[in-house]
């Protein structure tokens, strides 16, 4: 054990020491493909986590670790395998809950990877693999922090820590809400960290204090019984296709904003973000330009978005003088903080059939839905947080937004209400996250690693 004034400093120590063991195994966890969707092979799921239980199992500070699953209320099946694991909080200090998830994206294209998905590959200052930012480094960040709290305070620390390691946040957290519900009392805390989201930059720190939410849903779109020869009937009889994309332009107008009555924007104050930062972050060329009004980062945090994420039509390939009688689109809303997601499904759903274009018939059908989030930045666990951040950057942090959504965070606050919210993360604008090339900046997780492990050691001086 250290003395009280020396405490932080030999936390800080012992997490710039466990950066390299977290890193490999880090490598690791990202060669198994634990893919959770449908399709894919679940005893890979249940690989990494068991992996992911041996790695806590060594920490030798938890009353009990468990691999469990939740059912999945909607079907009955079972969920993917989470890693569970508590200890309790004493002397009156407070309990905190780390979070993370251990499932990743499939991969996509694999001829778009530079080095193999599943094969940890260092290069410039990055490591590159499927999950080694999103979100596998979120995982080896909380654990690399509590290596470090042990070797500094010693086991025997009064801090009560939970751990939630999910396996299909990827997938949609279909089981999540029971899971929360079945666990309750093992996962009940004072402070929530969401390992899960984004850093200003590769060196500045931030709080994430809002998110959007999303509605996804697919879209079937018919105008024939049956194809016919586009020769014989095309001019007279509509195609699935033509109605299609008359249908998806209506969603957006001439600048490329939303269009959709009913779908609502935030009003909030946004950071100076250039659109050559933008165009180096997302890849946009020149000559392509952005779309929508306003701030690029009130676009993007404070107001809706609606994408196109997938298609089924005739390919190229299989192209044929034919008119296609039914095509079907995925369609994703990310909504603004503030609105209810049922709220934005039932105005796009309007909108939708409003514009269904030469009297189309849709189908909406495998509807999912998140809500957005705001945090309460008000409260005394966000101070630490902060000062923790500075310590371990060396840079003040900043609070953002989020463009993309975690919508089981809605879960976290209904099931533990009271319970204070930090989403934090290890990405960086450039880690690529769901798409090919996902890395991970060697020195942000480093920085990372080091400032939850002071904010572990924060808390555990607090009597709450």
């Amino acid at each position: 054990m250290t003395s009280d004034t020396s405490r932080p400093e030999a936390v800080r120590e012992a997490g710039l020491a466990a950066v390299p063991a977290a890193l490999a195994d880090l490598g690791a966890l990202v060669r198994i493909p634990s893919i959770a969707f449908p399709g894919f092979d679940r005893a890979e799921v249940e690989r990494s986590a068991a992996a992911v239980k041996g790695l806590l199992d060594g920490l030798e500070i938890f009353e009990r670790v468990e691999v469990k699953t939740a059912v999945i209320p909607e079907t009955g099946a079972e969920g993917m395998p989470a890693v569970l694991a508590s200890r309790p909080a004493r002397n009156g200090r407070p309990t905190i809950l780390l979070y993370a998830h251990h499932d990743v994206q499939p991969v996509g294209d694999e001829d778009l990877w530079e080095s193999p998905p599943f094969e940890p590959t260092l290069r410039d200052g990055r490591l590159y693999g499927r999950g080694a930012a999103d979100d596998k480094a979120g995982i080896m960040a909380h654990v690399g922090a509590l290596r470090a709290i042990r070797e500094a305070l010693g086991a025997d620390f009064d801090l009560g820590v939970n751990i939630f390691f999910e396996g299909e946040e990827e997938a949609g957290s279909a089981s999540f809400a029971q899971f929360l519900g079945d666990n309750a009392d093992a996962l009940r805390a004072d402070v929530i960290v969401v390992a899960d989201s984004g850093n200003w930059d590769a060196t500045t720190p931030a709080l994430t204090v809002s998110l959007r939410g999303n509605v996804r849903f697919t879209l079937d779109i018919e105008t024939l019984e049956h194809a016919s020869h586009s020769g014989m009937f095309g001019g007279a009889v509509p195609d699935a296709m033509l109605a299609t994309i008359r249908l998806l332009n209506s969603l957006w107008d001439e600048d490329g904003a939303v269009a959709v009555p009913g779908l609502i924007e935030r009003d909030a104050e946004t950071p100076d973000y250039s659109e050559a930062t933008l165009r180096d972050e997302a890849g946009l060329p020149e000559g392509v330009s952005p779309i929508g009004r306003d701030s690029i980062l009130s676009r993007i945090w404070n107001k809706p978005s609606v994408t196109v994420t997938g298609i089924d039509a005739p390919t190229v390939r299989n192209a044929s003088n034919t008119l296609s009688p039914k095509t079907s689109v995925v369609i994703s809303c990310r909504i603004a903080p503030g609105q209810d997601a049922r709220e934005a499904y039932e105005a796009l759903e309007t909108h939708l059939r409003a514009n269904a274009p030469f009297g189309a018939r849709l189908t909406f059908r495998d509807v999912d839905f998140g809500n957005p989030f705001l945090v309460d930045t008000t409260g005394w666990a966000v101070e630490q947080a902060r000062a923790a951040l500075t310590t371990g950057y060396g840079v003040d942090p900043v609070d953002i937004g989020v463009g993309g959504s975690i919508p089981f965070i809605a879960d976290l606050v209904r099931e533990f209400e009271g319970a204070q919210i930090l989403v934090t993360g290890v990405e960086d604008p450039h880690a690529r996250a769901h798409s090919p090339n996902e890395s991970l900046h060697v020195e942000t997780f480093r920085n990372a690693l080091v400032s939850e492990a002071l904010l572990l050691e924060s808390l555990d001086a607090t009597v709450r």
